[in-house]
């Protein structure tokens, strides 16, 4: 029977720039984090979290740079209940105003009081009124999180929630930090706070799962279902360990099953696609195949039985459309005699606006393609961008590469690169075309990187398909993931590895000048 109850709007929380970002090999830079945060303002999320301000200095630029530009949603940025942080935080988000939000937090469970804070539950409960009342001396728009809550006792987090309402928080989180609890246990946790809590009408609980069990998309539902009004979740799902809860699963799981989920979200689904292009763009964080809602394989039907039932009725195999998500089959079909102006209506039409410099790079890098390829589709335009616009400031260029290699022969690559403006070559044998390349660069360089992961694919079909390579390197305590695409794999090899390296090396002057 469908339901015929007004449905209730359940905010979405946005953590893609700060949870997600904590990503293994995620990390992002200003000008990254800030393309991300104008198109979760497309996508119409209630709240982008945009970082954790006193983590570094890159960190609360971020932060700041977002809330003062992006309009429309609400920023976020996370502290620990210290006076400290929390000033730290607000110096960055009160550009926003109204709609800047502190989000605070403490631990609350026995295991993260005993062995990570060393604090009695007394003490804890204290620094967390303490936290909140600061956040208020700045803004009303306070969120308060119990880190850790699922494995909190019962009556303690109650005690605490209610303390913090008291104090002033109008947001309270009751995060799954380890990604632990199943849905009807965590269905029982919020029910048992809209029980026992006797102001929990004052604020809204928040829900933040992760997806250690791959549960995190079920456990957000249940939440919901007790009687949560936001959901914190990010772009792919990203985050750390298994990651966060998927925003994009979660939004059309609402959406789709409103004949027993009486809610709704203010998400503009058609953004949802562009933002999960975008999302693996900026970070070389590649979605699966199979990945629900924006995998390759999300709308694709194989099986004979499959194909014949839609193409009699769509709706036999598919319970959403792709155009809900914002897959549409291109009008234009782009090739060496495209122009200007049909290059830069796709490019619109993805996601990405650029500006003259950025669209003239990026429409060279076009041209160069269409004459080895027949046409370009969407996911070369998507790696057109990566390698043109979205590299991180460039210590180390590569400026040609030659190699030989055969059956009978050494592989040996010759590089020539520029580094620091200065134009440094060499030579090197190896296993292999790739491998004499990578050991060239890293000659060059003299980086005590470590290389860990290594993967090729192709980008569209064809034997003139580009090849895109990622590689995640390892540097001191930093891990990165470097992309290249080029139509010859050993080219977008020397691409992905040296991307990674500019990385690595902003990444760790940005660490130093943080000490």
């Amino acid at each position: 029977m469908k339901n015929t109850t007004e449905p209730r709007t359940i905010k979405i929380f946005d953590t893609t720039l700060r949870d997600g970002e904590q990503s293994p090999g995620a990390s992002m830079n200003i000008e990254e984090k800030l393309r991300l945060a104008k198109q979760l303002q497309k996508l119409n999320v209630d709240v982008i979290e945009a970082g954790f301000p006193i983590a570094s200095d890159g960190d609360f630029e971020a932060v700041k740079k977002i809330a003062q530009t992006i309009k429309g949603p609400e920023i976020a940025g996370l502290c620990r209940s210290g006076f400290k942080d929390i000033d730290r935080a607000w110096d960055a988000l009160k550009y926003a105003e109204e709609r800047g939000r502190i989000h605070t937090f403490i631990a609350t469970s026995d295991i993260h009081m005993k062995y990570k804070l060393q604090m009695a539950p007394s003490d804890v409960l204290d620094a967390a009124v303490k936290g909140v009342k600061r956040a208020r001396s700045y803004t009303n728009n306070v969120e308060f999180s119990c880190e850790d809550a699922v494995r909190t006792d019962l009556k303690f987090l109650a005690e605490v929630v209610g303390a913090v309402i008291d104090a002033g928080a109008t947001v309270v989180n009751i995060p799954d930090t380890v990604g632990y609890t199943i849905p009807f246990e965590y269905f029982n946790i919020i029910k048992y706070l809209k029980d026992n809590v006797r102001n929990i009408e004052d604020a809204i609980i928040s829900v933040h799962c992760h997806n250690d069990l791959g549960l995190s998309v079920a456990n957000s539902i249940a939440a919901v279902q007790a009687g949560a009004g936001q959901v914190e979740c990010t772009i792919n799902g990203i985050g750390e360990r298994a990651g966060n809860c998927s925003l994009e699963e979660f939004v059309m799981a609402i959406r789709t099953r409103g004949d027993i989920l009486p809610f709704r979200t203010n998400v503009l689904t058609e953004q949802l696609t562009p933002a999960s292009r975008l999302l693996t763009t900026v970070t070389g964080i590649v979605v699966q195949q199979n990945k629900a809602i924006v995998g390759a394989n999300a709308f694709a039907h194989e099986a004979g039985i499959h194909q014949h039932g839609m193409l009699m009725e769509k709706s036999t195999y598919e319970i959403m459309t792709p155009e809900s998500v914002g897959l549409k089959a291109s009008a234009l079909v782009l090739g060496k005699h495209s122009g200007r102006h049909a290059f830069k209506k796709r490019l619109e039409e993805l996601g990405y606006e650029l500006d003259d410099d950025n669209l003239n790079k990026a429409f060279t890098r076009f041209k160069s393609l269409a004459d080895l390829k027949k046409e370009v589709f969407d996911e070369d335009l998507d790696a057109i961008v990566a390698d043109e616009i979205m590299r991180v400031n460039e210590k180390y260029k590569l400026s040609h590469i030659t190699v030989t290699c055969g059956s009978f022969a050494v592989a040996t690559a010759t590089v020539q690169m520029e580094i620091d403006g200065e134009q440094l070559r060499t030579a090197e044998l190896g296993d292999g075309p790739v491998d004499a390349t990578l050991k060239a660069i890293k000659k060059l360089s003299k980086t005590d990187a470590k290389l860990i992961q290594y993967n090729v694919g192709s980008i569209t079909g064809g034997t003139d398909a580009l090849g895109e390579v990622t590689v995640r390197i390892e540097g001191g305590e930093r891990t990165v993931i470097g992309r290249g695409s080029s139509t010859d794999i050993i080219e977008a090899s020397a691409k992905a590895y040296i991307d990674a390296l500019n990385r690595l090396h902003f990444a760790t002057v940005r660490d130093i000048e943080t000490l």
